[in-house]
């Protein structure tokens, strides 16, 4: 029982140990903007790095370069800061990540964020072929044309900017959807682009209308239709759009885990004392069995019976 115990002992030191450097491996934070990661030239923008509530510090980096760093300044709020652009230009626009400091430990870098800035070069036209009227089945085709030269376009449905969809060509490209339903009705604008983080004005909204055919059961789109990018309505993110942080939870796991060890390792040990005393308390018990014994043949030369059990009398 004894070496069971012991090899139980030195288990949990072993996981605990393991853990706490494995804990020593910072999760990622997360990285966010609002309201969209397209902002107007010359606008401010706001972006939020989320760690863990023993953060210290906070660094933004962009395209690999430190870019601005912070401390958290509310306590109820240690694990979410946020880093202020005044205006959005050539130069801040590009790929952001975020980190954050615990003691002398940094984190992860987080995934990137890709800030986008419009409004550099001339409004692109786009027209859909062969009408903005049609009925479901059927195949259309987006042209999106800028008269400045450039090497990119991209297409954007309203409600879904952050997945946009690109072509390269110098002057003017197309952009064929189909079989078309009623999940591609939606306001559409194209850009153009001689980067992925500098892009043209916005084309004017092309509205796309897809009626039902006939045996067509798919439905109207659910998503958000309202349109609010940047160069519509400009709304700045707030305090009040924080969310929970995964990496926080992550942390408490790894808390709850360090503890389980802890009682672990205490229970081993306290069997560990148990077991020595329940031993040492056998070895008496044989040795005060053995006692009476030894005291007969010590005194068994003695030259009177009386003497010999008078002697032992006290170890019966």
């Amino acid at each position: 029982m004894t070496s069971t115990l012991t090899a139980l002992l030195f288990l949990g030191l072993y996981l605990s140990q393991t853990t706490s450097t494995q804990k020593q491996i910072l999760s990622k934070p997360i990285i966010w903007v609002k309201p969209n990661f397209m902002i107007p030239k010359g606008m401010p923008v706001l972006i939020w790095c989320q760690g863990t509530p023993e953060a210290i510090e906070y660094q933004l980096h962009l395209e690999g370069h430190l870019y601005a760093q912070q401390s958290p300044k509310q306590l109820e709020r240690r694990n979410t800061v946020m880093f202020r652009i005044p205006k959005m230009t050539l130069l801040t626009a590009g790929q952001y990540r975020c980190f954050y400091r615990i003691k002398e430990l940094w984190s992860k870098p987080s995934d990137p964020l890709d800030l986008v800035v419009t409004g550099m070069y001339d409004t692109p036209t786009l027209s859909v072929h062969p009408g903005n009227k049609v009925i479901s089945g059927k195949n259309v085709t987006f042209s999106c044309r800028l008269d400045t030269a450039t090497n990119k376009f991209f297409l954007l449905k309203e409600g879904r900017s952050s997945h946009p969809q690109h072509r390269y060509g110098n002057i003017q490209v197309e952009f064929p959807i189909g079989p078309v339903t009623t999940a591609h009705r939606g306001t559409y604008r194209c850009f153009g682009s001689y980067n992925n983080h500098a892009w043209s004005f916005p084309s004017k909204p092309v509205k796309l209308l897809v009626t039902e055919g006939v045996g067509d059961t798919s439905l109207v789109p659910t998503e958000h239709t309202s349109f609010s990018e940047p160069w519509d309505t400009y709304l700045l993110a707030t305090e009040a759009e924080f969310q929970q942080a995964p990496a926080f939870w992550d942390h408490t796991a790894h808390n709850i885990l360090q503890i389980g060890l802890a009682f672990l390792v205490l229970m081993a040990l306290m069997c560990l004392l148990v077991d020595y005393w329940l031993c040492r308390k056998r070895i008496q018990e044989q040795a005060n069995r053995a006692s009476p014994q030894e005291c007969r043949r010590r005194f068994r030369t003695q030259r009177t019976p009386g003497q010999m059990t008078k002697r032992c009398a006290g170890h019966s």
